[in-house]
Parts: structure tokens; sequence; C-alpha cells
């Protein structure tokens, strides 16, 4: 039998309103990703994926249509609401890291715990120390990102990402800043959180290469799905 979807996204559609013009990066789109999918999003600039993963996300509401995250109906969240859901549900990993440069590797993963006041310290380290351990960076808690190479930084911010333990990490052109060794790392990564750690990935990339690491591919153009091609890779 199917699982049933964790990600659901009916007729959504999303408008940005300037002045009298307006926007629309997605189109009454509708798409399904299975739990512990590593799903890859491909297509122009413009086509609406970095739009589609913000939503996803929960960093914005669409303005139409309905979009599911396991039981959540995210449409009908509000801002502060989607806020608090998206602390203990899904990870963000950026392209270029966003890591804060006077912090430590340490500190920065810590962060998004300290918005979580029911975990004492011994717990937080705890969950740090997991975290680093994970992505094979135990030795190197106290440096700060100017200290580490790209790819170190950007696996800090996958350990940030996945502190919390959500089920949900999405990644926007997470390899698109490093070479192609440390490009590899990273997706190795992604990959092993998937398949060993059961998490829902949802990736945007223009890269063909990095795609490759994803058990689907799907391509978007003008805010919509199209249908060829689509490739659907067994690992």
């Amino acid at each position: 039998m199917k699982n049933k979807p964790y990600i659901r996204c009916l007729g959504v559609s999303k408008t940005y309103y300037k002045g009298k013009s307006t926007v629309t990066p997605l189109n009454a789109l509708d798409l399904e990703i299975d739990p512990g999918e590593f799903l890859a999003l491909m297509g122009p600039s413009g086509s609406g994926k970095t739009t589609l993963l913000n939503l996803i996300a929960g960093i914005d509401n669409p303005t139409t249509g309905e979009l599911w995250v396991g039981e959540t109906p995210l449409h009908k969240l509000s801002p502060p609401e989607l806020t608090r859901w998206r602390a203990g549900h899904c990870g963000y990993v950026f392209q270029l890291y966003h890591l804060v440069p006077i912090l430590t590797a340490w500190e920065n993963v810590e962060l998004p715990l300290l918005l979580d006041r029911s975990l004492s310290a011994a717990d937080r380290r705890r969950k740090v120390a997991s975290a680093l351990s994970l992505v094979g960076l135990d030795d190197r808690g106290d440096h700060r990102p100017s200290e580490l190479s790209g790819g170190q930084e950007q696996r800090v911010a996958i350990a940030r990402a996945i502190v919390a333990n959500p089920k949900l990490i999405v990644a926007d052109e997470p390899t698109g800043d490093l070479d192609r060794q440390s490009a590899t790392q990273i997706l190795a990564l992604l990959s092993r959180l998937c398949s060993e750690h059961g998490k829902t990935i949802v990736m945007v990339t223009h890269d063909p290469r990095a795609a490759g690491a994803a058990n689907r591919i799907l391509h978007l153009e003008k805010g919509q799905l199209v249908t060829e091609p689509e490739a659907v890779l067994t690992h």
C-alpha cells in the first residue's frame, strides 16, 4: 500500500503585488511528496522553485490553494503560527550558509534551540554534540566560520538545520557555492539523512549532477510542473 504523502500542494498559487502590477511565480500547482523522499526541483530562474521551497518551509503562505505538511494545513496558519511550526518541523539549508560570523560552529548550531525554553542547558549540549557528530565536525565546534572551509561551513549549516530533529529539510542550492569535492560530500550527507534518518528533503538546484543525488527530479517552468522531462532515480 502506498504511503500517504507527507507534503501535499493542492492548487497552490502565489502572487506578489508590486504597485499596480502582479507577479505570480506559482500558478495552481499540485504536488505530492512522500515521507522520507529526497526530491530535487529544477528549472530556469524565475520558474518558482524558491517560492515553492519557501511555502513548503512555512516561510510564506500561498495566495490560493492548500498546502499540507503532515497533518498541518500551512495555508491556514498565521505568520506567528508558521514561525512556531517551522521551529519544530523544518530545517532550512541555504546556498551561502547564513552562519553568524562572530559565533563558533557550536554556537551557530545551538541557535535554534535557544527558542525552546523547555530545553535545559544539558539538553542543548547533547543535541548540538549529536548534530555536529552526525555531520562529521565533532572537532570543529570551537571554530568560527572564518576558520572553516566552505564545505565545513555548509556542514555546520546542515547541523543547525537538523539540531531540533525536524522531519523536513529544505535546501536552496546547497552546493552552489562549493567545489566539486565539497559538493559531493554535502550531497552524500543529505542522502544519508534521508536514507538512514528518515528525513524528507526538498532541494532546489540548477546542477544536474546535484539533482542526481535525489530519488526524484521534477522540473518547473513558469510556476507549473512540467510533465516532461521527469526523472525517477533509484539508488
